[in-house]
Order: C-alpha cells, then structure tokens, then sequence
C-alpha cells in the first residue's frame, strides 16, 4: 500500500496511461481525410487505421489478467507503455497506409494493457476506505478520454499534419515509462507467483479469443464499409466469429488452467449483472461521441475543432464528477440507487437532443444537453465498476476487470455498428415520404425554383446553369431535412436502449458491507 506523494505520483502515471490509450481510440477519426491525401489511401483502406487498433484492444484486455501472472504486472505494464510509445512514433513516420495499419495494431496490443492494468494498479495503490475514489479517479481517463480524443485531433489536424497525433504521445509514454519503472510495484501474490511453463499456457483458449473476438470486431467494424452481410467477406468473418466465441466459452468453462476464467462470472451475480451494464454503457458512451460530430460537421459545417470543443465542458464535468460519486459510493449510497437515476439523466440527454436538433442549432444549445450526458456517464460508470468487482477476490477480482473491460469495449463497437448503419439506411428511408410533396405540378415548388434559378441568374449564371443548380439547392434542402430527422431518431433510439435495459438493474443484489474489492486484485 503505497502512501503521500509515490501514491499520487502513481496515480497521475496510470491516468495519464488511461486517456493516451482511450484518446487513441477517436484521436484518428478526425484525421483520416488528410490520411487519404498524404497517404494516396482509399476511403475503405484507411478506415483499417482505425478497425486494427481496436481489434487489437479487444483481443489483448482480456488476457491481461494472465500475462501480468505471468510475466510480473509491473513488468507487463511498462513494457506495454514503452510498446505504445515506440509504435506511436512509428506510426507518424509511416510512408503508406499498410505500414500505418500494422503500427496501428502494434500500438492497440500496448493500449490494451493500459487500460486494464491500470485499473488493477490503482485497486492496489489505495486503502479499502479510498477505493472509490481510486476507481473514480480510473474514471474520469475512461469518461473523458474518447470525449477530448477529437478535441486534440481537431486542433492537430488544423494547426499542423496528421503525424502530429501519435508524436504527442512519445514523451508522455517515455515520462509514464520511467514513473512506472521508479514507482511501481508488484503486490505480494504476483511476486510470489510461479510463471506456468509454456507447455501449460491455455493456447487453445488464446486462439479461439484470438479468433471469435478479434473476427467480432473486425465485422463490427468493417460491416457498413463492406455492405454487412451482402459481403461474402463479412459472412466469412461472421461465421468464424462464432466458431471462435463458441469454442472460447466451452473452452474456458472446461480447461483446468484457463487463459480467461469464465467461471467467475457464476461466482457473483453482481458481475454478471454488471457485465451487461457495462455493454450498455460502452454502447451509450461511444455511440453519443460518435454520432454528435457527424451531425455537427455534416449539418451544421462546423470543423473538427469545434466540435471538440463542445465536447470538452461535459466529459470535464463528467470527470469533476467522479470523485464526488466516489465519496458518495464511499459513505454507503447502493449503486442499485444511483445507476438508475444515471440511466434516466443520461435517457433526458438523448432525448434532449433529439429535440433541439435543428438546422439552425448553436454551440450554446449543445452546452447544457452535453452538460447533462456528462453527469449521467458519471454516475453510471462508478457504481457498475465497484459493484462488478465487490466481494471478488484475487485472481477472481483481476478476471472480472479484464472481462468487463471488454465487454465495454466491444458494447462501444456495437453501439457505433449499429447507430452508422441505421444513420446510413434510415436517410435514404426518410427521403421517400417528402418526395412526395415535391413536384413539377406542385405550386410550391414550382415557386422555390422559379426563385433559387432568379437567384443565380442575379449572381451570373447562364440561364441552363441556374437551372441545375437551383435543382441541386433543392435536393440540398430535402437532404438536410431529412438528414435532421434521422438524426433525430439516432438520439431517441440510444436513450430507448437505455430504458429498455433498466429493469436489469432490479437483478442487482445489495453488497454486504464486508463485500470489498480485494486489493490483491490484479491483470
């Protein structure tokens, strides 16, 4: 148990560790149109920029909990931040977008760790009377990370070149490095532990996850780009998803040594519970950042810059936040209470959203709304975290981080999947019903290009010209029209899964006060 000044220098190592990792998860989504120039890459090329790095994440933190057994988790942990950096710079010296593809990868197999670890190193570094508030410190990286990623990219990409948004992490990963290398410690159980001999590492089970989890994600991913399941290359890798998932659960549940040990999800109806959770916040969490600047930029011409901008204030909030829901955890609030009232808040903030949205909507009708998503996320990331790990010890303990760690990661992977390809197929539904009403033999209309062809026929253009172009202004119109509607039907479609989820928190069971998360919990 560390204490004073090496117990918060820890802590702002493992923070800073979180946020790099997860800040690379949106980072690049804002940088892949200057990616595509400098890089002579097609669209459907480098959205593997972003799809390898989340593979690679997906695959790598649910076996942290063993590779730190294994290899020492101090150990694990800075060859992983030293993995991160090193890839990070590879990445902005990349010449092409396959050399960018596989460093993106090499990259997420480091962040993976991050992550997950960190959240073990923080478990250990604070009595059991301050653990919430270490969780909630582990939460604000979680919260605020995927929310600032394209503040930080947007104002890269605008002030300087893409390369820029991986050199920005070389020396706070080499600062992380020798912090973690000074200060860092291996809890007792870990230092004491046998490494197992190869010949009894779980193979099988690392390649069936390899396999299932890491197909999982590259179908989420690439699934909208490839057309779903109308690609035969999306059908070959959604049928060896579940073979792969099929054969790690039996797996798992029947190995003696497992790689993941599936088994502690029977051993608390709590984490069971709070894995599910855990999806639906990762859902709600990456499907809200990533459908907000679609529509900010698209619609309402903002840049990327701004559009972070915005963002910034509530994930600050929702940051600010946690240490106060900490203490709250701390002086005996039920996270049974406090999820539901987080689930309502953050249900209020999609449907907020889907009434403001208009083509004439500011950056202060957004303030408050993101305000409120904020303080929502807060309150539902903490206690689903310190209820999944309650009265879990040991290796049980580090097993429950590494699974729902993944589990919100991949509850993210659906939610962004999903809420793309229902954008995508939901405009071109809703551009049917006003056809409709736009006619040659329809007054108003007939009217409205009568006067957009006056229009550029008073800025110069030849009288064919303006014809077109009061044609293409028209179906302008139609599309943000129908474009405001759809996305509209984005926010209230999120805030109804939540409220669809809700009643699973009734299976939630009130943890005995002797229930604690066992400080030699660890990945």
């Amino acid at each position: 148990m560390e204490t004073g000044f090496t117990k918060w220098i820890i802590v702002v190592t493992v923070v800073l560790c979180c946020l790099l990792e997860l800040i690379d998860t949106s980072i690049v989504n804002v940088a892949l149109t200057q990616m595509m120039g400098n890089l002579s890459a097609t669209q459907q090329e480098v959205t593997w920029v972003v799809a390898s790095y989340g593979i690679a994440n997906v695959i790598v933190i649910p076996m942290t909990g063993f590779l730190a057994e294994q290899f020492g988790r101090k150990n694990y942990y800075f060859a992983s931040v030293l993995l991160f950096t090193i890839a990070s710079m590879a990445c902005g010296q990349s010449t092409n977008i396959w050399e960018l593809v596989a460093f993106r990868f090499i990259q997420g197999i480091g962040g993976g760790a991050l992550m997950a670890t960190s959240q073990a190193i923080l478990i250990d570094t604070f009595p059991p009377k301050q653990l919430p508030l270490g969780q909630a410190l582990f939460g604000m990286g979680v919260i605020i990370g995927p929310t600032i990623g394209p503040t930080l990219g947007g104002y890269i990409v605008d002030n300087y070149d893409w390369p820029w948004i991986f050199y920005v992490n070389v020396p706070v990963g080499i600062l992380a490095a020798i912090f973690t290398a000074l200060f860092i410690r291996d809890p007792e159980r870990i230092k004491n532990a046998i490494p197992r001999p190869l010949r009894e590492i779980d193979w099988a089970g690392v390649g069936l996850l390899i396999l299932g989890v890491g197909s999982l994600q590259l179908v989420l991913e690439q699934g909208e780009t490839e057309d779903w399941f109308e690609s035969a290359y999306i059908n070959t890798f959604a049928v060896l998803a579940a073979i792969g998932l099929i054969g790690f659960v039996w797996r798992e549940l029947t190995a003696r040594q497992p790689i993941v040990d599936l088994r502690v999800l029977g051993k608390s109806r709590n984490l069971a519970v709070g894995a599910i959770l855990s999806f639906v916040l990762g859902f709600g969490m990456f499907a809200s950042v990533f459908i907000f600047p679609i529509f900010t930029q698209r619609i309402l011409g903002f840049t990327a810059a701004q559009t972070g901008y915005m963002l910034l204030p509530g994930a600050l909030a929702s940051g600010f936040m946690m240490p106060v829901i900490g203490r709250m955890l701390q002086a005996g609030v039920p996270q049974k209470f406090m999820i539901p009232v987080g689930f309502f808040i953050f249900f209020g903030f999609t449907f907020w959203m889907a009434k403001i949205i208009s083509p004439t909507a500011g950056e202060d009708d957004f303030f408050w709304p993101l305000m409120v998503r904020g303080l929502g996320m807060g309150l539902i990331f903490l206690p689903i975290t310190t209820m999944s790990l309650a009265g879990l010890k040991g290796k049980d303990a580090g097993q429950a981080a590494g699974l729902t760690g993944m589990i919100r990661q991949l509850g993210g992977s659906f939610g962004v999947a999903i809420v793309g390809t229902y954008l995508e197929r939901s405009i071109a539904q809703n551009r049917i019903s006003p056809l409709a009403h736009i006619s040659l033999y329809d007054t108003n209309t007939v009217q409205r290009i009568q006067a957009f062809t006056q229009n550029f026929l008073a800025h110069g253009f030849p009288l064919e010209q303006a014809r077109q172009q009061a044609y293409a202004a028209l179906e302008g119109i139609l599309m943000k029209q129908v474009s405001i509607i759809t996305y509209s039907q984005v926010f209230s479609m999120i805030g109804l899964f939540f409220v669809i989820c809700l009643p699973l928190v009734l299976l939630i069971k009130r943890a005995k006060t002797s229930e604690k998360i066992d400080l030699n919990a660890a990945h």
